[in-house]
């Protein structure tokens, strides 16, 4: 005798079931919304400051003034013998000429040129030329060095050379913080201005050292 069997009937899904693919497809949907709002906040573009802005004026200013310092402190390893003068210079040589090179990359970055021919140093901190022989003379911001003084530090051996650098350095530096604490005012929050606030602690530490260094030399 043969049996019959009845087809299977097919069955939807419960309630149980429908809950978890209910569930599943609300954590995809939540998952890539997720997704596409990092995305979006990834590929956002960076700020870029204007041209006229106190970013880029700092960052323009400073390379230039960064420059006469590291020009400065080669010049005064060659005249000197002194290690503490030698390793000083070296420190401020290498720190600015680093420091430099991460400003002008920003302006690299910000499509910003990185001299505005026609406008005065420091404007964008409110200043014009600086200088009572005006910027002809080298001394292009506070504190930097005239082409006479540079001729000087050339010209000068040994003590002389450590006493002239260590003069015309703690001015420049004075002039540096000065321009630094302005970013610090101004410029908009982030690496700049962490970078501007850096300076000021560290250039003031180098003036007193500096000061002590003079005082031993009886200048």
């Amino acid at each position: 005798m043969v049996e019959e069997f009845a087809p299977a009937v097919r069955r939807g899904p419960n309630r149980t079931q429908w809950a978890a693919v209910t569930a599943v497809a609300l954590a995809l949907l939540f998952a890539g919304g997720a997704v596409t709002v990092a995305s979006a906040e990834r590929d956002e573009a960076p700020r870029t400051p204007a041209t006229d802005s106190a970013d880029a004026g700092f960052a323009r200013d400073m390379s230039v003034h960064h420059q006469q310092a590291v020009e400065m402190s080669f010049i005064v390893r060659d005249r000197t013998r002194d290690e503490s003068v030698r390793r000083l210079a070296y420190d401020i040589a290498n720190t600015q000429a680093n420091q430099r090179g991460m400003m002008l990359g920003w302006l690299d970055m910000w499509g910003l040129p990185k001299l505005r021919s026609g406008v005065e140093p420091m404007t964008w901190m409110g200043m014009g030329s600086t200088g009572d022989s005006g910027p002809s003379d080298g001394a292009l911001m506070p504190g930097m060095a005239t082409n006479a003084q540079m001729d000087a530090l050339r010209e000068a051996d040994g003590r002389e050379a450590e006493v002239l650098y260590l003069k015309l350095m703690t001015e420049h530096h004075k002039g540096g913080v000065h321009m630094a604490q302005g970013c610090v005012q101004k410029c908009a929050p982030g690496v700049e201005r962490d970078l501007a606030q850096g300076m000021v602690d560290a250039q003031q530490s180098e003036i007193l050292l500096m000061a002590d260094m003079l005082k031993q030399r009886g200048a």
